[in-house]
This record gives structure tokens, sequence and C-alpha cells, in this order.
């Protein structure tokens, strides 16, 4: 992944998106106690102060001199015509001046930003803790409690569970209304906890309407809000040339399995052995780990199934060659006529099977079983 220092070398602005309290804010400080050289202005848009200060954005941003760093942009919208001006400014006066931007939405739900600042801007995704950034010892506790810093870092579990529980509160009252979208909390909230069953399955967006009284057009646009908040992930599915009948629908994954375990009532890692959801739940958090340490693009991830019931939880393009992620939650994985189908119809280069275990070894010339840990060491 390209660092924040590498971005600002290519572009006048840079903006780092990812879920709210995953470190964003933490990147941009210690960007600026890494280069004491140059001059540093922080605006938190969640600071009443800085806040009414931009209200005349020109008069604000125009005459300063080094980095500006502008927080939870999405709180202000209607700045990003203004960025262009200021950026279009500096290179006309020869300014060495740099925007670093900083949100809790995707780009998609910051239009403005891709659409304004065409051909200005450079993004970067945040997504909190990984197996690359800690310890091996530190994968069930990553696992159990997810990649929040302050989730992870808590004294115990009930800590986590306490700080994640108000996460999902003030996310749901007060982020959500944020972003400009009138969903009462109680609605979104129960798609959310609903969802949670739905971890690491075809999304039907009927099924879930009826048990949340609402319309699939209604569930759909819940899907595509989470989505876009970084709370979940929509995979969709790779369509082959094949004459078998393939699923067409989406899977839906939430992207820290902290939160998921929260919203499944599960508190400590003995809850989640007992747990069900426990082979869904390690599937999800494998494939985080696995789009980071391969340094995936989101649109460039895809899974596979038949209706029959093969199916291969991760397919993707890499040196021109497709391959794919098979997840196990299994003491020896082995060949299965999932794999075997997956194979030939997609016409596979090679295929990962990951397992909890420590042994690397091949149950096929393009099969090999890997431990999660020979991605992240």
């Amino acid at each position: 992944m390209k660092t924040l220092s590498d971005h600002l070398k290519v572009n006048p602005c840079v903006a780092i998106l990812g879920p709210r309290q995953c470190g964003k804010t933490t990147l941009s400080k210690q960007f600026a106690e890494d280069n004491p050289n140059k001059q540093f202005h922080f605006f938190d848009l969640e600071n009443p102060q800085d806040l009414a200060s931009l209200d005349a954005p020109m008069l604000s941003l125009q005459n300063l001199q080094g980095y500006i760093v502008i927080d939870e942009v999405q709180r202000r919208p209607e700045l990003f015509p203004v960025l262009r001006v200021l950026i279009d400014e500096w290179r006309q006066n020869n300014k060495d001046n740099k925007l670093i931007i900083l949100g809790s939405a995707s780009r998609d739900l910051l239009q403005q930003s891709s659409e304004t600042l065409a051909g200005r801007i450079g993004y970067m995704e945040l997504t909190g803790f990984s197996l690359n950034l800690l310890s091996l010892q530190d994968s069930q506790t990553l696992w159990n409690r997810g990649g929040f810093p302050l989730s992870f870092l808590a004294e115990s579990d009930e800590i986590s569970v306490a700080w994640r529980q108000n996460f999902i509160r003030t996310f749901l009252e007060r982020d959500i209304p944020s972003f400009g979208f009138k969903i009462p909390s109680r609605t979104i909230h129960q798609f959310w906890s609903m969802l949670a069953h739905y971890h690491a399955q075809v999304f039907n967006a009927a099924e879930i309407a009826r048990s949340v009284d609402s319309s699939a057009t209604s569930v759909k646009r819940y899907l595509d809000l989470l989505a876009s908040t970084f709370m979940i992930r929509v995979l969709q599915p790779y369509c082959s040339n094949s004459k078998k009948r393939i699923v067409k629908s989406p899977k839906v994954y939430f992207r820290d399995s902290g939160i998921l375990h929260s919203l499944l009532g599960i508190n400590s890692f003995e809850d989640l052995r007992k747990n069900p959801k426990l082979g869904a739940s390690w599937e999800g958090f494998v494939l985080e780990e696995i789009i980071q340490a391969k340094n995936l693009r989101s649109k460039d991830c895809y899974f596979w199934s038949l209706h029959s019931g093969a199916e291969m939880d991760l397919v993707y393009k890499e040196q021109g060659s497709l391959k794919g992620i098979e997840i196990k939650y299994s003491d020896a994985p082995k060949m299965t006529k999932s794999i075997v189908n997956a194979l030939e119809e997609l016409e596979l280069d090679h295929v990962e099977v990951i397992y909890p275990g420590e042994k690397e070894y091949k149950i096929h010339e393009k099969v090999t079983v890997k431990p999660l840990t020979s991605f992240v060491t």
C-alpha cells in the first residue's frame, strides 16, 4: 500500500477514508510529527470553533502555508468546490501547499470529492489494525475484538465490549444523520442486527425485508449505506461463461469482526468458540486480512458460487492470472469437489486454502493449504 508521503508526492490533495475511530486522525498527526520542518494547520469539523471558522472557507484557508488537514470532511460537502479553487491557485502560484482530508465515508458517498477534485486527489483507505501491523500472538485477540484501536487495546474484554456497544450506538444516533440520511436509528439497528446473521451469506433482500417489516428497496438502500461507511463489505459474484446456474446475488460480510460479535452477543473468545457462527466469523476475518495483505482493490474482489453448491470464497486477478481463495476453519483441510469444480469452471491458475493451523502443504498441483500467518509475516 502506498504511504501518505507517496501519495502527496504526486497529488496536491489526499483523502484518507475509513470508518470512524480507525486511526485516520492519529495517522495525520503522526505524519505532522514526522515532518517537523513543515507547517500544519488542523481543522476538525466536529469542533464547533473549527466548523464556524470554515463558514468563510476562502478567508480561513487562502493565506495558509504548508499542509492543511480537514477532519470529518463529509460534514461540509460544500467545501469541495472551494478546495478545488485553492488547489488551482497553489498550482498557478507554484505554492508547495498540500491538502489532507479525512472522511468516514467512501468515495461513492463523497461524490463531490471525486467529481470536483478530479485529477487533483489521491485516495487512501484505512481500516484499523490488521495482523501485518501486530505480532502473530495477537491474532486471537484481533479476531475476537476487531481492528478498531480502542477496542483491540482495551484492558479487558468487558471494556472492549463496552467500547463497541458505544460505537454502535453513536454510529446509529449521530453519524448516520450527519451523512444526511433520515432513517430512524431503531430501524437501521434492527437491519444491522439482522444482517449479522447473514454474515458470509448471499444477500436476500426480500427475505430480510420481511423480517424487518420493510421493503426490499429500503433494505438495499440500508445495505448501500452501511457499505459506504465501511461497516459492510458487499462481495459481488464472479460471472464466468459457465453453462451451469451461477449465483448472481452478492454476499455480505462485516468488515470488522468485533462489531459483528457485538451484534451477535459474542463477548469473549470462549463465547465465539461455542457459537454456531464461528466458521462464518473466521471466513470474514480472514477475507479482510487477505484483501489487505494482497493489497486488493474492493472492485477487483469477487466470490463464485453455483446453485448446485460449488463455490470459491474469493476470486481475484494477479499478474493477469485468475486465482482463488478458499477459507476453512478446519484442522487439516482436504481437497473437495467444490474446489475441483472451481478449478475446472474458472480455469484458475492456483487456489490457496486458508486455515487456522501452522503448516503449509499441497493437496493438489494447483491447490496449497496455507496458514493465515503466511500472508502477514
